[in-house]
């Protein structure tokens, strides 16, 4: 019952990601479950959800650009450092300074992105440069290689906030999520506490939840996917500020 449980979530958190992010917040407590601890639930979950990552990446590949004056190469530059420095991170130090900065950064989020899809803009609103946009990159990338749960959605409002297009915006979203995970993967791998069963289960609920979310950005309505995005931020927040009391 527990593999059915484990398998099911993994296919909504790969579906959630392709959409908006958050899906390591649906198989890390589905890990706990099993029995592990908070820190090895961590890194399973991200070896566990990195191929579906990849998958999403390439069925939505068409859509990708980069944003505020950076290219893709710079950006998958920006996630590659940041990623790799993150997962170091989570090796040497405690996780608890991000577990309590977790719902203020998805809060934040929600509201940028909210702001940017929602309220009327003039040509004086303000928009993200090469320099903030990179910045704000290479935080949420170390950030991601650290902990994980939801950079996909920070990224949204990060790139909307940068005027890219909602599906570009997904789309390019979810190769930078692959890229910062491949950062961390690289080093997870190598660590004992990584139950590689409980990986494979989850793995392959979140790949076939990846693949039918990517097909599904592709042809859902662009305002109801920005509704859809901000009710799953709202419901994140509350539930991470609950986790945290």
């Amino acid at each position: 019952m527990t593999v059915v449980v484990l398998f099911l979530a993994a296919l909504w958190a790969g579906t959630q990601n392709a959409l908006a992010g958050g899906g390591a917040f649906i198989t890390l407590p589905s890990l706990m479950l099993t029995g592990m601890d908070a820190r090895a639930a961590n890194m399973t979950s991200t070896i566990a959800l990195f191929p579906a990552q990849v998958a999403t990446a390439w069925t939505g590949r068409r859509l990708v650009s980069g944003a505020a004056e950076l290219s893709l190469r710079a950006l998958l530059a920006i996630s590659l450092l940041g990623g790799g420095l993150g997962a170091g991170l989570l090796l040497l130090t405690s996780a608890s300074f991000f577990a309590r900065l977790v719902p203020w950064l998805v809060l934040f989020a929600t509201c940028v992105f909210a702001w940017g899809s929602f309220l009327p803009h003039t040509h004086a609103s303000p928009r993200l440069n090469r320099f903030s946009a990179g910045a704000i990159q290479f935080i949420i990338s170390v950030y991601g290689g650290y902990f994980g749960g939801g950079i996909g959605f920070m990224m949204l409002a990060v790139l909307t906030a940068a005027r890219v297009v909602m599906r570009t915006a997904a789309a390019t979203k979810n190769v930078l999520v692959a890229v910062i995970n491949a950062s961390a993967v690289a080093i997870f791998v190598f660590s004992p506490q990584v139950r590689w069963q409980a990986a494979a289960i989850a793995g392959t609920g979140a790949i076939l939840g990846g693949i039918a979310g990517a097909h599904v950005l592709q042809r859902v309505n662009e305002r109801a996917l920005r509704v859809i995005v901000v009710l799953i931020g709202i419901a994140l927040t509350i539930g991470l500020f609950v986790r945290s009391a």
